[in-house]
């Protein structure tokens, strides 16, 4: 997909209403991680590098179109501030007479952040009139929060459709990542998906093994499908009722020529607390009290070898589970080899979603892979082959 960046927009003195993601983790009023205001530094800082002034949209939580005090956005501004080391200005409204009379008090290079664009019901119906007096704010449209461009909302794909539109600095990387990863991707490609539940990554694994040479499962989905195949799983999660699902995606893989890897062996208790007695099992060798709590050495050595003979890899979900030792050394180690390729040149690894992020952030290794994208939902459907509409909005 073609998309008009920031380098083709002409911004001296221009109004640049920027979709920004900073629904981000607070305590008591005070953020507590500020890595998504980070993250639309870039952005922020080119704008006003040019000369333009910058009004910042965005969504706190979910107020369900209605103002809620504990959801305003003005906790924001003090972190942000301290970030650009530059004033920044806040409106009580994202639209109307306070929006408007903040805009314009703005000089070149100044910063305002909107109240929750969410405070009105118009935003997540993609209502046409809200839409519009959200435009009529800016000369021109940024988006720079992809984690929120899978809702088809009037700040993310509504106004996209009234002003000439650009990706974000973040959006760009993103989208320019994803495009290696999976749109058009050095072969053999390979994908890790993880996590507990197939049910809730059925549409993504339909996809993958259609565009993927090699697919490792593992974390409880691979419970189910070493079930499906006739494995006793013991007291382990597994979702018995999806055994049929599982079976149909094996075929699927085959003819599409996807080779899939399952645990040859695992790891396995009967209690899953920290430094629990935990046993190495041949797949299937499961006594009827102990639990499924991560993959085997062999396993774990068998994915870095597939991993050794790729060009690129994605990444979504644990092997195990991860936040309980000793049941993320797969995750852990697997996460290192592929960290170790990229390194040395051999491998464009990209990984995303929640759990994912926080598995390599406990192996030490997030900023050593090629991209690690921090947006869940938008990652997850991009993945499943959807077309998330605020990035469809920005197609030239």
């Amino acid at each position: 997909m073609r998309f008009r960046t920031l380098d083709e927009a002409e911004l001296a003195g221009k109004r640049a209403l920027v979709r920004v993601d900073f629904n981000v983790p607070m305590e008591d009023g005070r953020v507590t991680d500020d890595t998504r205001l980070r993250a639309a530094l870039p952005t922020i800082g080119k704008l006003r590098a040019g000369g333009a002034k910058v009004i910042l949209l965005a969504h706190f939580d979910r107020p369900k179109g209605k103002r809620v005090p504990e959801m305003s956005l003005r906790p924001i501004v003090e972190p942000l501030a301290r970030l650009l080391a530059a004033p920044v200005a806040f409106a009580e409204d994202g639209i109307g007479p306070v929006a408007e009379s903040a805009v314009n008090a703005m000089a070149p290079c100044d910063v305002l952040l909107l109240e929750n664009v969410r405070f009105h019901p118009g935003e997540e119906t993609n209502d046409p009139e809200f839409a519009k007096a959200l435009a009529a704010n800016g000369d021109l449209y940024v988006n720079d929060a992809f984690s929120a461009s899978h809702r088809a909302h009037a700040s993310t794909e509504g106004v996209a459709h009234l002003l000439p539109a650009y990706a974000g600095e973040q959006m760009r990387l993103e989208l320019t990542a994803l495009d290696k990863a999976l749109g058009h991707p050095e072969r053999p490609v390979m994908g890790i998906v993880g996590g507990s539940k197939v049910s809730t990554k059925l549409d993504l694994l339909r996809n993958l093994v259609t565009r993927l040479d090699k697919l490792a499962i593992g974390g409880g989905m691979a419970n189910t499908f070493l079930y499906a195949q006739g494995h006793d799983v013991g007291a382990s999660y597994c979702e018995k009722d999806l055994a049929d699902t599982a079976r149909e995606i094996i075929r699927l893989a085959g003819q599409n020529n996807c080779k899939l890897f399952l645990p040859i062996d695992i790891v396995v208790a009967e209690k899953l607390v920290p430094g629990a007695a935990a046993r190495v099992r041949g797949v299937g060798e499961v006594d009827e009290d102990e639990r499924i709590l991560d993959a085997g050495p062999e396993t774990t050595e068998r994915l870095c070898r597939a991993l050794a003979n790729s060009k690129t890899l994605i990444w979504n979900g644990p092997l195990g589970v991860f936040e309980v030792k000793p049941f993320d050394r797969a995750t852990v180690e697997t996460a290192r080899c592929a960290a170790q390729l990229v390194k040395d040149g051999r491998l464009v690894a990209v990984a995303g979603g929640g759990d994912t992020v926080a598995a390599l952030n406990a192996a030490g290794v997030t900023e050593d892979f090629t991209f690690v994208s921090t947006a869940g939902g938008a990652f997850l459907e991009w993945m499943e082959g959807k077309e998330l509409p605020g990035v469809a909005a920005l197609a030239r």
